[in-house]
């Protein structure tokens, strides 16, 4: 035999249970890193794949264990929002770093079509991925009932509503808007306006409610003709704080549900020559880079974002793993991260 015990070629899964001295069943089963397994032939199996060189043939694996060895994330929105929102790509980097050290490929989908939406039923139908990571829920979006049918392993970034019977892992978007309104409220801002993400998302309705909250507790109520209706992008961010201006000049407090919308807003006030935050404190939500790049700085609310995708992959790696049923919330805490804009 030649260096490593080789009798030349690639070395297969029956030498390296020659070597160690076990069945070939008992190889796959390390391999896959399955149960009922002794001490003892686990070890002397994993001496046997490193003398020998053997690398698992990956497709076979995959096809042994009824696996593809591939998850999907996936965006039903349009390239324009995944390269102008930093959340996108935060989530992303948060998948990607958690799948590193395993032997998933991540295919990232943009679903904008019904076309690109029934392709991508094709694509599950086949069983062409383990499981599906969702960005971006809105209410009454058809993929999280589709990938319910398909009884797809599936995790939501966020939710459709407090009910929501899916997997998620989500912010929380209450406590970090209501603790950014009060901030405002505290630096003795009277007329604090809110700029609202697309109420048809969950997480906007959460912001909208954090809001409500601190004023009602605050004593000042919600005044309906403080709330302008936002789409998280920057021209809803412009043309909101256009509409709360003409509703009233005088206002000196601006809590926006996005950091994308924060810029939008904080650009027209800069056009109609008010000074921030002299004149108008502004708070975003997010604390991206557009937040720390903005000027001046703005405070936001910091959600852990990269985290919401590591946690996210985590969970579905798990219910791929143990084909559960059991599906897992997880609500991750945010925190106020304070800059000139206030």
């Amino acid at each position: 035999m030649g260096a490593g015990g080789r009798r030349g070629g690639r070395p297969t899964l029956e030498m390296v249970a020659e070597r160690a001295g076990v069945g070939r069943g008992t190889v796959s089963r390390v391999i896959n890193d399955a149960p009922h397994v002794s001490p003892q032939a686990r070890a002397a199996v994993e001496e046997a794949i490193a003398e020998l060189g053997y690398v698992p043939n990956r497709a076979a694996r995959a096809l042994a264990a009824d696996r593809t060895d591939a998850i999907a994330l996936v965006i039903p929105e349009p390239e324009t929002r995944l390269s102008a929102e930093p959340f996108f790509l935060d989530v992303l980097r948060g998948v990607s770093a958690e799948l590193a050290d395993t032997d998933m490929q991540l295919l990232l989908m943009l679903i904008r079509t019904p076309q690109e939406r029934r392709r991508l039923a094709q694509h599950l139908e086949a069983g062409r991925v383990d499981g599906v990571l969702l960005v971006s829920v809105h209410e009454g979006a058809p993929l999280p009932d589709l990938l319910e049918r398909l009884r797809v392993p599936t995790v939501l970034s966020g939710r459709r509503s407090e009910r929501e019977r899916m997997s998620y892992v989500d912010a929380d978007n209450v406590g970090g808007a209501r603790s950014a309104t009060e901030h405002l409220l505290g630096r003795g801002r009277r007329t604090v306006a809110t700029i609202t993400g697309p109420l048809d998302m969950y997480a906007a309705r959460c912001r909208l409610d954090g809001y409500t909250q601190a004023m009602d507790a605050a004593g000042h109520g919600v005044d309906v003709s403080l709330v302008a209706h936002g789409d998280f992008t920057e021209e809803g961010g412009r043309a909101a704080m256009r509409e709360l201006l003409e509703r009233h000049p005088g206002i000196d407090a601006v809590f926006a549900a996005s950091d994308v919308m924060a810029g939008g807003a904080l650009h027209v006030l800069r056009q109609t020559g008010r000074r921030v935050p002299d004149d108008v404190a502004l708070v975003g939500f997010d604390d991206s880079t557009v937040a720390r790049h903005s000027d001046p700085p703005l405070s936001s609310v910091r959600q852990p974002t990269e985290e919401m995708g590591r946690t996210m992959a985590r969970v579905l790696l798990e219910e791929i793993e143990s084909r559960t049923t059991v599906r897992r919330h997880v609500v991750l805490s945010t925190d106020l991260v304070l800059r000139e804009s206030t």
